[in-house]
Formats: C-alpha cells, sequence, structure tokens
C-alpha cells in the first residue's frame, strides 16, 4: 500500500515550510516514526517522522523546496498503514509521532499545476496578480525553487501593459559595486521576512507604552538570584515575571489573548505564551503552554529549558505550536523603547526595553529608580485603545507590586 507523505501544519499562521535535508534516500527502508526529513519554517527546524514502515519509493520535494502545508513531499511503500485510505493513513500516523492538527490546514495556500510544474507565491502575490488581472501560471518565477515574487508579477503587468511580449524578458538587475555585499536570505529569514510582511500589510497596527518602575523587583531579584541558581540550576530570569505579570493581566483581559478570523473574533480560552528568542539564524518564538498555570520559578525553569532547545536547533513542533500571545524582550539588547510587529493570528504583543536608572518624582521628591519601558502593539480591528491599555496598566502595576511577599513556587 503507497501511504502519501505530507508537509505538516507546525502552527496556526504556518502555510509552508522549506525541505531541508532528506535523512533517507529513495530506496531505504524506514521505520514508522523513525525520523524521514528535516524541515525548516518561521516556527521551527524540526524533523519529520516516516508515518508507516516500508521503503521510501519516492521524494516528491528534494531539498531546497518550498512546500505549502498539505502538500505531498514523498511516498512510502510498505504495510504500516493504519487505515485502508491512502489519503487517511499519513494524517493519522503524523498526528500520533507530532502533534495536533498535522493535517493540511484551511488556510494552505492552493497549488496549482502547468504542464509538470507547480506554481508558488505566496497569498499577497496571487492577489496582486489576481488584481492585476493576470493568470499566475503564465509567470516565469525568479525567486527560490521557481517561486513567483511580487518582482516577477509586476515586471509581467509592465511587458503586457507596455506593449510588449509576455516572453519577454525581465529588466537586468544591476550589478554589485565594489562598497556593496549581497548577502542571500536563509529559508528561516526569507519566511520571517514575508511573514513580517504580511502583518504589517494586512494587520491595522496600533500601539502604546509605559513606564515602570521596578525598582522592588530589582532589589527581591538581586537578594534571591544566587540561591535560585544553586537550587534550581537556572536563572531566575526578569523575562519570568514579565510573563507572569502578563498571564494574570490576560485574564483580566482576555480580548487580548485572541485571534482575528473571517471576520469575526475569537477568544483564546488557553493562555499559551511565546518568548521570542534570538538565534542565528533569525527570531524563535517557543510556546510556554498553559503559563497561567505555572509559577514563576515554573517560568523561569520552562523558558531555560526552550531557549536552550531554541539555540541548539533541537525544538519540537510541539515547542511552537498554539501560541495566543507573545512577549519580546528587546532589552536583552539594550533598546530602551520600541513596539513589535504582530505574529499572526495573535492580536497583540507586548515588547519589554532595557531597565535603567532614571529620576522619578516620587511623593513630591525627585529618587533615582529602576524603570523599564514597556509597549503593547495591538490589532485595530481586535480591540481599541481601552482594553489594549487597561492591559498594559495591569502588567504595569503587577510589575510594580513584585517584592519580598510575592511567591516564587
Amino acid at each position: 500500500m503507497s501511504v502519501k507523505v505530507v508537509m505538516p501544519q507546525v502552527g496556526e499562521s504556518v502555510v509552508e515550510g522549506t525541505i531541508d535535508r532528506w535523512l533517507k534516500q529513495e530506496g531505504d527502508r524506514v521505520e514508522k516514526y523513525e525520523s524521514l526529513v528535516e524541515i525548516i519554517t518561521d516556527k521551527v527546524n524540526t524533523e519529520i517522522p516516516a508515518p508507516a514502515a516500508g521503503v521510501l519509493s519516492k521524494i516528491t520535494a528534494p531539498s531546497g523546496t518550498i512546500v505549502a502545508v498539505g502538500q505531498e513531499i514523498a511516498v512510502i511503500e510498505g504495510e504500516g498503514a493504519v487505515s485502508t485510505s491512502e489519503e487517511e493513513a499519513p494524517a493519522e500516523a503524523v498526528e500520533a509521532a507530532l502533534a495536533p492538527a498535522m493535517e493540511a490546514a484551511p488556510s494552505a495556500k492552493k497549488v496549482e499545476v502547468r504542464g509538470e510544474e507547480r506554481v508558488r507565491a505566496s497569498p499577497v502575490v496571487r492577489r496582486l496578480a489576481q488584481g492585476h488581472n493576470v493568470d499566475i501560471s503564465l509567470i516565469r518565477g525568479t525567486g527560490m525553487g521557481g517561486r513567483v515574487t511580487k518582482e516577477d508579477v509586476l515586471n509581467y503587468v509592465a511587458q503586457r501593459d507596455g506593449g510588449r511580449a509576455a516572453v519577454a524578458q525581465p529588466p537586468a538587475k544591476p550589478g554589485v559595486g565594489a562598497d556593496e555585499e549581497i548577502v542571500e536570505l536563509t529559508p528561516i529569514r526569507r519566511i520571517i521576512a514575508e511573514n513580517m510582511v504580511r502583518s504589517f500589510t494586512t494587520i491595522p497596527h496600533a500601539w502604546g507604552m509605559v513606564e515602570v518602575d521596578i525598582t522592588n523587583l530589582v532589589k527581591w531579584r538581586n537578594a534571591i538570584k544566587e540561591e535560585f541558581v544553586r537550587k534550581e540550576g537556572v536563572e531566575l530570569s526578569y523575562v519570568a515575571f514579565i510573563t507572569k505579570a502578563v498571564a494574570e493581566s490576560l485574564k483580566e483581559f482576555p480580548i487580548l489573548n485572541s485571534s482575528w478570523r473571517d471576520g469575526k473574533i475569537v477568544i483564546k480560552k488557553r493562555l499559551n505564551i511565546g518568548v521570542a528568542v534570538a538565534v542565528p539564524e533569525g527570531l524563535i518564538v517557543p510556546v510556554i503552554h498553559d503559563a497561567d498555570a505555572k509559577s514563576i520559578a515554573g517560568l523561569s525553569k520552562e523558558m531555560s529549558r526552550l531557549t536552550a532547545k531554541a539555540r541548539e536547533g533541537k525544538l519540537a513542533i510541539e515547542d511552537v505550536q498554539g501560541g495566543t500571545f507573545t512577549v519580546n524582550n528587546a532589552g536583552t539588547f539594550g533598546t530602551l523603547v520600541g513596539w513589535s510587529i504582530i505574529s499572526p493570528p495573535q492580536a497583540a504583543i507586548l515588547n519589554s526595553g532595557s531597565i535603567v536608572k532614571r529620576p522619578m518624582v516620587i511623593d513630591d521628591a525627585i529618587a533615582i529608580r529602576h524603570v523599564m519601558d514597556v509597549s503593547i502593539t495591538f490589532d485595530h480591528r481586535v480591540m481599541d485603545g481601552a482594553p489594549a491599555s487597561g492591559f498594559l496598566l495591569s502588567v504595569k502595576n503587577r510589575l510594580e507590586s513584585f517584592g519580598p511577599d510575592t511567591p516564587i513556587y
């Protein structure tokens, strides 16, 4: 029996991935759940297991190919199918090995057929082609793996409207100057770039900021951090305190823990908070599931575990799935103030800056305090400024109240 291997859904906003490296070759014997191929998305680099035992008879997506969620990438001939249906067996087996929602998602991009070639293009590029009344299958893609880019569509339209033949060559690209260097995009950098453009062009972003006086928190953490490291083996992270304040405030303002879907607002019942981690390839956002159920110590340990996995390139699919809100600590890099781009399909993201000493007025007197700027970026379709500001003030009040009386465990 033939069993299809498909590109899994590794996150609600992920619609495609790049085949990085095949761990098995055509003709190789594979066991059920044995690692078969490495894939790259903006969420995670991970290995996909074989959905059934047998022989890898065909690789339909070679290394470097960009594939849509649900698209076939290989075929296994063998006895490991769990269903008489060729379509059902892979999804059920991969679900068991990886995580829920691994079958093709409704949001997966369509793959159009042009002869024996597959037309690859992002939803934004497809909409651009439709807006110019262009059949995208007529356009020769110049992107990675033959992908049709925005520039390809615009060049095609310019040639068509200028009366030139559609088969004309696109304009020559400018050469590289002596004082310039071209840096080719890695697969993860390219995906991040596309997602950020899609987020910023489709979501009406709005933001606000507050100053947070965390002097009491700084003094308290300094007093207990060494003992915590000796006891737990990990650092007592400031991000853990921020995440705790965020989780509690999301309970108070659940609209922040939501998504915009098909003209409706979907409020998420679970509080799964993603925490941005910088890695050499870009920014990875592992997810702390049910963050509201964890103590400050528990959050610190979970962050340490996920950060280590992210920097070692060992995050599993379940480590990046299901995020409902994101915390970005730009202060790690010395940034004082800023705001972040929302990670679709989430409705908001919180950004924290560096902790610095500033003069502040306390009881009509000037005092030197430890201050951190915290901002919220939110989807203006989902909410107005009142709940977003209320949430931000709630986070501020909780951070300013942390001290010796706050339980760590």
